[in-house]
């Protein structure tokens, strides 16, 4: 114990083994989350064990959940020792939806998906280690990378409604869902019940909303109890997703929106929650920087490097570490004890699975929730930095596509700085990339 507290430094940080464990607690409670969505969003939500992608290959809930829990606690692990710092890291919300539609649509194998976020890994470990990553804060503007985040939070949210039938999505518009149906109902009390937790400030609302309505979905039939809760996991269908790479799918237009999505994604997320969650400790100097953000930012990105070949997508920080931290969590030691929760994960796979959507899809819409929190932060006084921003969003919503979102929000910011004569506003690095999105319009 004594030497825990010394290499994790409790005593400079004023902390102690205690709080350290409950912050860890806390904060795994509050993203657990992630192993009931990322199989939903990769192979599809219900009573889908499986899917055959577009190259024939089987890929299986079980395997993501195994590998999702697997990569999520060795990543969290390495940040908690590597950085000493309270930062957990799981499969990110967004890029998992908008690769797990095509995967679905039979639009991109599953290899494809993994060939296409080990590249955008691969980027943003070659920036971290060369310090270039400033040179890409500076070249995108402030409103769009703000917009990222909330055009993907209202993609979530959209998804979240569609798969509780909350909302029913027909070629004839939107309608409100068959509120006859128990599914649907429960759906919206789990809503409620994250709504009313979160107001009250309770940890792991959402997690709490999940269990209680997966509970109560038992005896109405939504869902059934498995044979068993924990079990050995069937490692053979983890053959299918790790080191399922095809990089044929990476030769064409599309690839490239959908790798430069994945990079911002990653990046900006990383950027936002590294020093969201450092203010939250009070990590930050006095030019509101991180001291050492190298070191998280390598992390993240190993963490998604590694993720592209074991079967999942991109590995990110979650913000949900803000909880830990709000629980007096302020050293490596809380992210030790997240991925020690994460591995014992491994062995309840069955658990995980049997949660239904009408328990998954309020937490989707929720996440999207927070999501569009940083649409406050779009600068609307100037209507050439807004517009592009704004249709950026709206594209987002209406073609239920992040990529043909984010791609006409760039375009739609070059063209009016250039038609009102600020051409020279614009970054040369954003001129080079209407390039490829113009060329994934026409294509």
């Amino acid at each position: 114990m004594k030497k825990a507290a010394k290499f994790f430094k409790f005593e400079e940080r004023n902390t102690c083994f205690k709080t350290e464990l409950v912050a860890g607690i806390t904060t795994f409670m509050t993203m657990a989350y992630v192993l009931v969505v990322q199989p939903g969003a990769i192979v599809g939500f219900g009573n889908v064990p499986y899917i055959i992608d577009a190259n024939g290959v089987m890929i299986s809930k079980e395997a993501i959940v195994v590998t999702c829990a697997i990569i999520s606690g060795l990543i969290t692990l390495l940040m908690g020792l590597y950085t000493n710092l309270p930062f957990a890291l799981a499969c990110g919300m967004g890029n998992n939806f908008m690769f797990g539609a095509l995967i679905q649509s039979q639009q991109l194998p599953f290899g494809g998906v993994m060939a296409m976020t080990l590249i955008s890994g691969v980027i943003f470990l070659i920036l971290t280690i060369f310090g270039v990553r400033d040179l890409i804060v500076k070249a995108i503007p402030k409103n769009i990378k703000v917009s990222i985040g909330a055009a993907i939070g209202f993609f979530i949210a959209y998804l979240g409604l569609k798969n509780t039938g909350i909302i029913s999505f027909s070629d004839s518009g939107l309608a409100i869902g068959n509120f006859h149906d128990p599914a649907v109902i429960l759906a919206i009390v789990c809503l409620a019940l994250i709504a009313i937790l979160t107001a009250h400030k309770v940890k792991g609302a959402m997690l709490i909303g999940i269990i209680a309505v997966t509970i109560i979905g038992i005896p109405l039939g939504i869902t059934t109890v498995p044979a068993t809760f924990a079990k050995v996991p069937d490692f053979s269908g983890l053959g299918n997703v790790m080191f399922n790479l095809d990089f044929k799918a990476v030769l064409s237009f599309s690839a490239v929106i959908l790798i430069f999505t994945t990079f911002c994604g990653d990046f900006f997320s990383t950027l936002g929650t590294v020093l969201g969650v450092g203010a939250k400790a009070g990590m930050l100097d006095e030019n509101g920087d991180l001291p050492g953000i190298e070191k998280p930012f390598l992390v993240d990105a190993i963490g998604t490097c590694v993720g592209a070949l074991t079967g999942n997508t991109v590995i990110t920080t979650f913000v949900e570490s803000t909880a830990g931290v709000e629980a007096g969590g302020r050293t490596g030691f809380t992210s030790v004890v997240v991925s020690l929760l994460f591995m014992v994960m491994v062995f309840l796979s069955p658990l995980v699975l049997m949660i239904p959507d009408a328990a998954t899809g309020p937490a989707l819409i929720f996440v999207g929730f927070l999501m569009i929190e940083g649409f406050k932060d779009i600068d609307f006084s100037d209507f050439t930095e807004s517009f592009g921003p704004f249709v950026m969003i709206m594209l987002t919503i209406f073609t239920a596509s992040i990529a043909n979102g984010i791609a006409a929000g760039i375009l739609a910011y070059v063209l009016i700085k250039v038609a009102t004569g600020q051409f020279k506003a614009v970054n040369p690095i954003m001129y080079v990339l209407t390039v490829p999105l113009v060329c994934y319009f026409i294509f």
